[in-house]
């Protein structure tokens, strides 16, 4: 039921949240997969990224480990990712 609420709002359940505003490459993608790790999968993760090489990078790594970007928001200088663990 949860779910129907959450897609009808347009909001989405975070389950952990991590700011890697002040890092970089390759740490922003590291510290995202050990994040991911800790869920479980259908749990979403909410990342803060700076913009520049660790906004290009690590969405691609997600998704090649098979996850899913469900939002990508620019605010500023940074974006802020939903990732949904699969």
């Amino acid at each position: 039921m949860s779910n129907v609420k959450e897609k009808a709002s347009g909001e989405i359940k975070i389950d952990d949240s991590v700011d890697l505003s002040g890092e970089v490459c390759p740490m922003t993608f590291v510290l995202t997969k050990m994040r991911l790790d800790e869920l479980k999968p259908g749990q979403h993760l909410e990342v803060i990224l700076p913009s520049g090489e660790p906004m290009r990078n690590v969405p691609i790594s997600v998704k090649e480990e098979g996850h899913k970007i469900l939002k990508v928001e620019k605010m500023g200088n940074m974006f802020r990712l939903i990732i949904e663990k699969s």
